[in-house]
């Protein structure tokens, strides 16, 4: 099982809080460093102000050497498909090949309003987003030398060189959420993981079932990653856990109903290995007190040896 930190800068950190998670993350052995990408806070005045995803990204790429980086998800909405192709190839070769790329449809329509982004009917945006995830994977996988056009509904493209070209090849692609038929068939057709967001342990389990079924129908022989991301609330006493829940205005109970990862690291332990048993390989922890940079030291060494 290799375990991720998650953490959701659009709540209230800086570029220098972000980097001293994602350094205490690699110190610590984790297997990767991943951002959600996000204009708006949820609750809170989300001071000083949200920060780029693949802005920080490319910082951090420079400032790290080991694990893996990316979003849990780039919204499709915020931006076009081939500069967007662009940014992460740039990434992936300023990282030496370490970046993940999580795409979703987009769903938090006040940050749109917010900063003046235009937010289309579901159906629209899952248009959109298909169509980017086809742009994206065919300028990356056009033979170098030669030229990618398209012809889309919503994008159109004519004679690009392709470039620049990541250093990974291909970059993984992630498909997360828990919609019951596209996103499964998105996930059997460009994804190499499949990541099972906040839901309850039962409820992963039957989004995995339906990835498995889509790949099938697809004859996709070689299933993607499967992977849940989930809150993270760990300490080594029952007062350690209640203080860190307290620290994010969350209940213990209701994070653990949920799906957390809450808990002592015994606890921690056993929930993380109810996903597994489902045939996760990975989880993202949701990390929301950057400042607690020992809840990342607990589950360090008291969770994942165990594991």
């Amino acid at each position: 099982m290799r375990l991720c930190i998650f953490v959701e800068p659009q709540q209230g950190a800086s570029y220098a809080d972000q980097l001293r998670v994602a350094r205490r993350t690699e110190e610590n052995g984790f297997d990767a460093f991943f951002r959600s990408d996000h204009f708006l806070s949820m609750g809170g005045t989300g001071r000083p102000g949200p920060t780029d995803s693949w802005v920080t990204l490319a910082g951090l790429a420079l400032q790290t050497s080991r694990i893996r980086l990316g979003t849990l998800v780039t919204s499709a909405t915020f931006r076009l498909p081939a500069p967007l192709a662009v940014s992460v190839a740039q990434v992936d070769e300023m990282s030496g090949g370490r970046i993940e790329f999580g795409l979703g449809s987009g769903w938090f329509e006040a940050e749109h309003t917010a900063y003046g982004i235009p937010f289309p009917p579901v159906g629209e945006r899952f248009d959109r987003y298909e169509e980017q995830l086809e742009i994206i994977t065919g300028l990356w996988g056009t033979p170098d030398g030669e030229t990618f056009s398209y012809a889309g509904r919503h994008y159109q493209l004519t004679d690009s060189p392709a470039l620049p070209k990541p250093v990974q090849s291909p970059v993984p692609i992630i498909i997360g959420g828990n919609g019951k038929k596209r996103t499964p068939a998105l996930a059997a057709r460009f994804a190499a993981e499949y990541n099972a967001a906040f839901v309850k342990v039962p409820d992963a389990g039957l989004a995995f079932d339906r990835v498995r079924a889509a790949c099938a129908e697809a004859g996709r022989a070689e299933l993607p990653v499967l992977s849940a991301a989930v809150v993270l609330c760990v300490g080594k006493t029952d007062a350690d856990v209640r203080r860190r829940a307290d620290a994010i205005g969350r209940d213990v109970d209701e994070m653990r109903e949920n799906g957390g990862v809450v808990g002592t690291p015994e606890q921690a332990i056993e929930r993380i290995k109810e996903y597994q048993a489902l045939g996760a390989s990975r989880m993202f922890l949701q990390t929301l007190d950057l400042s607690d940079l020992d809840h990342l030291d607990v589950v360090a060494s008291e969770v994942a040896p165990h594991l």
